[in-house]
């Protein structure tokens, strides 16, 4: 197994100086990671970066509160994805959809998937897993079908961890009809990566300093400087 391959690297933390996030997107380069994940002020650093690799250049979108109203997002979606994005991670309001406000929910997420696939990008919708009932994940992951997204994800990184049993639940509702991306604090080490792409998953959301200490394991390297232990905002 090429673990990079299941791992979207990202750099997403605010306080990130241009010079680090730089380096970190040529080191994800050089490993072959499956895509970047960039904060939207960085969309041309990471897009130039990724020409003539086989990594995608991915982008968050109303990150991390996923409040900005649909029109914002879906003018948003067709921005990145004309400056070059190919894949665009938005935050669902996860406030409405614990008001039980599905059909706004929907038309965001449609308006969204829309623009960007007329654009050539693709969208998975971050739930926060953390804020929502496992009733609430399911139905999210139902609305996500139904409104042509193309990835259903646990988390931002700013809240509570990814756990086994809302993937599962992400997993079982979409059948095989959406793919599952699971991302967020807990994702440490290889044994875990590695148990959730055996659930089925088809990316894992990772910090850059996680997913370099993870493929390190994977190459049978010991990389000091990241562990469980360490805080790390922003998958």
């Amino acid at each position: 197994m090429e673990i990079q391959q299941y791992i979207d690297y990202s750099t997403l933390k605010p306080e990130m100086t241009v010079k680090e996030v730089k380096a970190a997107l040529e080191k994800a380069i050089e490993d072959r990671y499956v895509a970047i994940c960039v904060r939207p002020c960085d969309i041309d650093l990471g897009v130039n970066i990724c020409k003539g690799s086989d990594t995608l250049p991915c982008c968050v979108m109303d990150y991390p509160h996923g409040t900005g109203g649909k029109e914002a997002n879906e003018a948003l979606a067709g921005i990145y994805a004309r400056q070059g994005i190919k894949e665009i991670d938005m935050v669902m309001n996860f406030g409405f959809a614990r008001s039980g406000l599905w059909d706004a929910v929907g038309d965001e997420i449609a308006a969204v998937s829309r623009t960007a696939h007329d654009n050539g990008a693709i969208v998975k919708v971050i739930f926060e897993i953390g804020h929502l009932s496992l009733d609430e994940i399911g139905k999210a992951t139902e609305v996500c079908i139904e409104n042509n997204a193309d990835f259903v994800k646990t988390c931002t990184g700013f809240y509570e961890p990814v756990t086994e049993e809302a993937v599962q639940k992400m997993l079982d509702t979409a059948a095989g009809r959406i793919k599952v991306k699971a991302s967020g604090p807990g994702i440490f080490d290889l044994a875990t990566a590695k148990k959730y792409i055996e659930m089925g998953v088809d990316r894992l959301g990772i910090g850059y300093a996680f997913s370099d200490k993870i493929l390190a394991e994977a190459r049978g390297k010991n990389l000091p400087g990241a562990d469980k232990n360490t805080v790390e905002n922003g998958y």
